[in-house]
């Protein structure tokens, strides 16, 4: 009953969302009227598109696509946590100026629909990544530490669909197709361009689906609930963990129930979705001797790992490096905690 309260509670929060979101149409409109360029009459040569993207794991499926037919842009910035994003009159005004904005799904960005709803005269098409696909709803235990900021993005289906190899490659399928339909004169690039990325997926995905075939503990503890695309993909299991925070020493009373439970199912390792500070990494290990892992949900890199580089690929191959300090142990069948 508690449980169907708060979803309740949710829904209600997620339509003044909405409401806030409608409230700073009326000045994106604004600044889009004063920012639209001048027309000339010189003849131009075909222009490259310009296209927005939501969140990395868009970001760079999507430039990847379109190479050098478009410019691709980042909407929300490196940092910044996708779940608790509302755009900006500022924001919408940039989306009313583009040619597509490619994005998740309405679980992910909630805020699109509304958004895209009132560009009834912008030319922006809108790109779904997850078009058509089915989605696995939101389990009880499915829930994130510090889900009070984001009951006002909450969300009936796990929109972490990019976070499997597997399913990756479908969402540049999609995007792909979508773009094509969408702007026909490039298509043929756009495929090409696809391609040659997807073979390097289906890379990541075979390196995915070898490594862990034969796991000897298919169960992984996390913080952050966000891998159950993967975990299925590949044959693991991810297991919750509430009350523990990268950044925040759990209570005494909540560091002895860690221990007790760390320790009857034999945990090794819990996985963070960041560097956990180390006087928070040393507790837990003098306590409950586990050790502390970075499994990268990728919604947004750091300014500093974009500048170095880093990509969806890159980024994933770390995840299974991480993954594997767990899955080629043998261990006892781990249990939800309750």
């Amino acid at each position: 009953m508690k449980r169907n309260v708060e979803r309740k509670n949710k829904r209600s929060k997620v339509m003044k969302v909405s409401k806030k979101i409608v409230a700073v149409l009326g000045a994106a409109f604004l600044l889009g009227a004063c920012s639209q360029p001048t027309t000339s009459t010189k003849p131009q040569k075909e222009s490259k598109l310009n296209i927005m993207t939501t969140f990395f794991p868009m970001y760079d499926f999507t430039r990847n696509i379109v190479g050098e037919e478009g410019n691709v842009t980042l909407l929300i910035s490196a940092g910044t946590e996708p779940h608790e994003y509302d755009p900006t009159a500022k924001d919408i005004a940039k989306i009313s100026q583009s040619d597509a904005l490619v994005y998740d799904n309405e679980n992910m960005e909630t805020w699109v629909p509304t958004v895209m709803k009132s560009l009834t005269d912008s030319k922006v098409k809108e790109i779904k990544a997850t078009k058509d696909m089915e989605l696995l709803p939101i389990e009880d235990d499915d829930e994130h530490e510090g889900e009070e900021h984001h009951d006002e993005h909450e969300h009936e289906f796990d929109p972490h669909v990019w976070l499997s190899p597997k399913k990756a490659k479908l969402l540049v399928e999609k995007i792909t197709a979508q773009l094509s339909e969408a702007f026909p004169e490039k298509a043929s690039a756009f495929k090409t361009n696809a391609q040659a990325y997807l073979e390097k997926l289906s890379q990541l995905d075979n390196e995915y689906t070898t490594a862990l075939k034969d796991a000897k503990q298919k169960n992984f503890v996390t913080q952050h609930t966000a891998f159950r695309y993967l975990a299925t993909d590949y044959g693991l299991n991810q297991v919750g963990i509430a009350g523990i925070s990268p950044e925040a020493e759990p209570s005494p009373a909540r560091l002895a129930e860690l221990t007790k439970y760390i320790k009857e199912n034999e945990i090794r390792y819990i996985y963070f979705e960041e560097n956990a500070s180390e006087k928070i990494a040393k507790t837990l290990a003098t306590e409950t001797g586990v050790v502390l892992e970075v499994l990268n949900p990728l919604e947004s890199l750091t300014k500093e790992e974009m500048d170095k580089g880093d990509n969806y690929i890159s980024v994933m191959k770390e995840n299974l490096q991480a993954l594997l300090k767990t899955t080629t142990v043998a261990g006892k069948e781990i249990k939800p905690e309750h």
